[in-house]
Parts: C-alpha cells; structure tokens; sequence
C-alpha cells in the first residue's frame, strides 16, 4: 500500500516542497577516493546534503522526476518511490532528513527521538600491504584519536590454506596489538573472501585476542555454513555490508549466525538501517553500520547512532595523507576523535556547511 501511494505524485505547496536536485563529485586530492553528494533544494530556500558512492545523470534525473514538487517531510514514502534507482535512495534520505531537521531547528537525530547517548565511538579501516605498513597506520590513528581498529586479514595463498594462513593472521594481530595501547580493540576484516573451513579455523586461532569482531568471514550463499561457523566459536560475527534486501537481514538473524549487523549507510540511508536494527535489538544484535565515504556520510553516520538504541561502534575511514585529512575538514568539517568517540553535531539538520567550491557538478 505504501508502495502505491508513494508513486502517485501530490502536488506540495509549502516550503519543504522540493524543487531542483544537483550532484556533485568530490576526489580526496592523494588517495583519490570519491564520493558523490546530492544537493536538494527546497522552495523556501533550505537545502538539504546527503552521499553516495557514485551518481550518473540519467539517475539524477530520473530521481529528480521523483523528488521534484513532494514534501520533504516525505522522506520514508520518497525512499519507496526512488526504489528504481537504489544508488540515490540512502542519499536522498540523508537530504531529506537534513532539510526536515533544519526546518524545525533541530538535529535529525532530535527528529528521530534520539538521542540515545551523548557520543559515539569510532572504528578506524586501516590500510597497508604489510604489517609493518599496518602498524604505521596505527600508529597515525591512534596519535588522530582512534582507539577501536578494523584491520584487513591476511588473504590466504588458496582456498583452505590451513595453518599458513592462520599463523599469518595471528602473527598480525599479535604485532598490532603489541604496537597499540591496552585500550585498543581490533575487527579483523575479511572481506567475505574466506571459505568457511577458513573462517572457522581463523575464528579459533583469534579468540584467545579478544577481537571485536570477525567481519565479513564468507560470503553469504552459505547460511548453513555460516550456521555451523558460529555456532563452533565463541569470536563473534558481523555481517550485512553487501546484503541490499531485508530479507537478507532477516535470514541473518533468524540462523542465529550474526553478533554484529553491519548495514552499508551509503547503500541504505538513516531510515532504512533504522529499521533493520529495530529488527535486530528483537534478536538482541548489536548494530555497527558500514561507511567508507567522506565527511557528509559520516555526519549522517553519527545522527543515526545517535538513534540507535542498540549501536556499537561506527566506522570512519581514515585517510594516511595530511592532505586527504586537511580536504575532509575543508569540505563539510571533517571528524575529530576524542579518545576514541566522535561528539554529536549540535546543529539543525545534519549540521553541515558545505564548501561547494572543492566540488565537481555532475552534468
């Protein structure tokens, strides 16, 4: 039903009606990362930000025909009806809740009954070929503020390595967890890239460190598999940062394989992660949404856990380059980590100021 009145178009006359969508590219100036932000305009002169992976002109103007004359107040109807063009969903509602919470000058996360604390803790993705490259991104985290790390496994040499493969990974925990603090905590992710024997052997040898998590061990054609990994080992599981259906969220929680729900906020946006981890506090399943974006997605990310009554920690990638780092601040802020929690904007909307200056208009 709210599938087919979100189609119908109604004509809005206030000053939440929107009326033109711009898209933007922004590119960190060494890592060349990118990430696409989407501009909605409003009749009485609010405009609203929201960010994804990529946007091309034929789904800009296809979610434009969409947007163009309803109620920004329509945000949860709006992302049914963008449904055809599923790139722009999560940043239309970042947008569209950013506009609303402007409108009645209030953070978003007021508008979504929050909040439910008065801080979040941040996840660091760090990168390196090596070891010795990973303890140097530590390191700069750790002087940048970071005491929570996602820390990428070491790939194995061929499905079902065995003992090379673990000693590996166990030696690079080892090494990482020597160079950080006592405070420091690790998520060791796999990229879905294991095979369940892998994971399951992986999962022993790491238990003894206390991981957070093991995120993304196999992919998730095999549930039984999955069923029969979580079940052997006590290192909890996260899943969900490829999944785009709620089903697969729910198959998750209903196999009893998952300990922490990782949702891709670029892919799903503020309201729909929202629902999904309705779906896993039933279950009682932490939350920890996936975002590997710029400064716009991390705002969102931190209204969002400030929603949460069952959030964990929130992920923020953090760029090794001054450089990438001074561009992130100059675009919409940046993050600053404060003992290894990010604070809550306290401006209206998603308390942004955009510089549009270091932009490129998507034409």
């Amino acid at each position: 039903m709210l599938a087919a009145q979100s189609a119908v178009p109604r004509a809005a006359s206030g000053g939440l009606a929107i009326t033109t969508c711009k898209a933007y590219i922004a590119r960190e100036p060494v890592s060349k990362r990118e990430y696409a932000l989407l501009r909605i305009e409003t009749a009485g002169g609010i405009t609203g930000w929201g960010e994804t992976r990529s946007i091309r002109p034929a789904e800009l103007a296809q979610a434009a025909a969409v947007l163009r004359g309803r109620e920004a107040t329509e945000f949860a109807a709006l992302h049914v009806a963008l449904k055809a063009v599923p790139d722009i969903q999560g940043a239309a509602n970042m947008g569209l809740l950013d506009i609303v919470g402007q409108a009645v000058n209030a953070p978003v996360y007021q508008v979504l009954g929050g909040p439910t604390r008065n801080r979040a803790r941040a996840l660091a993705a760090l990168a390196g070929a090596d070891d010795a490259e990973l303890v140097t991104a530590l390191k700069r985290a750790q002087a940048a503020g970071f005491r929570a790390f996602s820390v990428p496994a070491a790939a194995p040499s061929a499905r079902n390595s065995g003992q090379p493969f673990v000693t590996a990974n166990r030696k690079r925990l080892d090494t990482l967890r020597s160079a950080g603090s006592e405070q420091s905590d690790f998520v060791v992710d796999c990229g879905g890239a294991l095979t369940p024997g892998d994971a399951s052997s992986l999962s022993a040898a790491v238990g003894r460190l206390h991981p957070l998590w093991l995120d993304e061990p196999c992919e998730l054609t095999h549930i039984a598999a999955l069923r029969k990994v979580a079940s052997e080992r006590v290192t909890p599981l996260g899943f969900g940062r490829g999944a785009t259906r709620a089903s697969e969220f729910q198959d998750l929680l209903r196999e009893d394989v998952i300990d922490v729900l990782r949702p891709d906020l670029a892919r799903h946006g503020i309201t729909q992660i929202r629902k999904f981890a309705a779906l896993a506090e039933a279950n009682y399943i932490a939350v920890a949404p996936y975002h590997d974006g710029g400064p716009v997605g991390t705002a969102a990310a931190l209204h969002l856990a400030a929603s949460l009554p069952n959030f964990f920690i929130q992920q923020i990638p953090f760029p090794h380059a001054d450089e990438d780092r001074r561009f992130r601040a100059e675009l919409a802020g940046g993050e600053v980590v404060t003992d290894g929690y990010l604070s809550l904007p306290a401006a209206p909307g998603l308390g942004l100021k955009i510089n549009s200056s270091l932009l490129q208009e998507v034409a």
